[in-house]
């Protein structure tokens, strides 16, 4: 099945899922209420928009020199960087020090490129256990699914799915505790911090006048699974770049607030390196792989490249009434909703991933909450002209296209056909679409271009 129709068969299950609706719509309701809440610590929210997306765009368009303004920064305090062009290299690079390490298991802080890359499943292959310490992260690991959400990856399962999930894989005693079942994953964490020899992160932002990796987080998973291990592996995307450590001040209540409503995130991690010889902790050796995998291609494109700007606050998840309705795990991609229709095309190609494009209502609700001032509905209608500029729609839409178009250049010819034929035109051409869920579209038995010449 391809990826489109097996996209528009999901959508449909799930969007008359009256049970999943309810939770969605009961737990971004939580979210949407805590970011307006959020919203009031700022005296002047647009300000800090504009400010945030003046630096993104001035760190994308200046992208070369700010990465090797980081590599040396990083690397005089003993770190090590790694260039990988593709998800494969990344992987290979990953391989060879877990050879090195001599690792049986890892720990692992919530990370969405690592996601990208599938690392769990390469990493599984080679035998070694990859354990998932976010909360969230860690139940769709035991749940054998994909995050749902950038920010909150079970925002799709209600407290009573993962009641169940437990019962069912960690065999404890039915429970509707949260604090029961929070304390049932924390005690089964705890040992694997300090057996892991290898801990990895993704990173938030990447710093370029000190050579750190901002890792921001709400459990405290992300400074044990550094902490403890003896090696730290950082996999960050090329676009996370920000110039200074001075601009976290801005950055870090944005990307709090827009993603969960919180003034700032518990926990605020900068990582410039490994341990230092008057350090008490830290891993011995710290790498960060700086990872590519189509960005580039992104930042090759002027009017697109703004896309790079996104910080992974989630905020246009929230708000997509599209998203809201068949919910994450239908784009089957990494990145969903919104930001994820606009970046994965070009990240995995255009070809097998155009419909996300097209899966949006254009109501711009996504741009209007962005903190860094994405025009994401408008990037959405440039790959919608890119994929037809490409040549990847199918043969019948084009030659739809292609008949409607001769057809209203030419009164003559638009007047030719009967109402009958032309009802009879729509119901064969919509039945699959829009007459599936609707009154089927009926034309008027007489033109407004008939009717007028019958006025006179």
């Amino acid at each position: 099945m391809s990826r489109l129709k097996q996209f528009l068969q999901d959508s449909e299950t799930k969007a008359f899922d009256l049970g999943h609706r309810s939770t969605i719509k009961f737990n971004i309701g939580k979210y949407n209420a805590a970011v307006e809440r959020g919203l009031t610590q700022y005296s002047d929210h647009e300000l800090a928009r504009e400010r945030a997306s003046f630096i993104k765009t001035n760190a994308i368009n200046n992208l070369d020199k700010y990465l090797m303004e980081f590599e040396a920064n990083f690397t005089a305090r003993g770190g090590k960087v790694i260039w990988a062009r593709n998800a494969e290299e990344a992987l290979k690079e990953i391989g060879q020090i877990m050879k090195r390490r001599r690792a049986k298991s890892v720990v692992k802080s919530k990370s969405m490129t690592t996601e990208e890359i599938h690392l769990n499943d390469f990493l599984e292959k080679n035998g070694i256990e990859t354990v998932e310490t976010d909360l969230g992260e860690y139940i769709v690991q035991l749940a054998e699914q994909r995050p749902y959400h950038i920010v909150t990856p079970a925002m799709h399962m209600s407290k009573k799915d993962i009641a169940d999930l437990f019962v069912r894989k960690l065999k404890i005693a039915p429970t509707e505790s949260a604090e029961e079942l929070v304390a049932t994953a924390r005690r089964l964490l705890r040992d694997k911090y300090t057996e892991a020899e290898v801990g990895i992160t993704g990173g938030n932002f990447l710093l370029a006048d000190i050579g750190g990796v901002a890792v921001t987080e709400n459990e405290g998973n992300g400074r044990l699974s550094t902490a403890f291990p003896k090696t730290h592996i950082a996999i960050v995307g090329i676009e996370k770049m920000l110039p200074s450590v001075m601009d976290l001040d801005l950055f870090w209540p944005l990307l709090s607030t827009s993603g969960t409503g919180q003034q700032v995130t518990i926990y605020n991690t900068i990582f410039t390196g490994p341990r230092q010889p008057r350090e008490k902790d830290g891993p011995e050796e710290m790498y960060v792989i700086l990872l590519d995998n189509g960005r580039t291609d992104l930042l090759a494109l002027p009017e697109k490249r703004e896309a790079l700007n996104c910080i992974r606050c989630g905020a246009c998840l929230n708000v997509c009434p599209v998203y809201k309705n068949i919910g994450g795990h239908t784009y089957e991609s990494t990145y969903s909703g919104p930001i994820g229709s606009v970046i994965t095309p070009h990240y995995n190609g255009m070809a097998e991933n155009k419909h996300l494009s097209f899966a949006s209502s254009l109501c711009g609700a996504c741009t209007s909450v962005c903190p860094v001032k994405i025009n994401i509905h408008n990037l959405l209608l440039l790959n919608r002209r890119q994929s037809v500029e490409q040549g990847f729609t199918e043969k019948n839409e084009r030659t739809t296209f292609k008949l409607w178009l001769k057809a209203m250049k030419s009164r003559k010819l638009l007047n030719m056909a009967p109402a009958g034929v032309k009802n009879f035109v729509l119901k064969q051409v919509l039945k699959d679409t829009w007459s599936k869920r609707r009154e089927p579209l009926k034309v008027a038995p007489k033109s407004f271009n008939q009717l007028w010449k019958e006025r006179k």
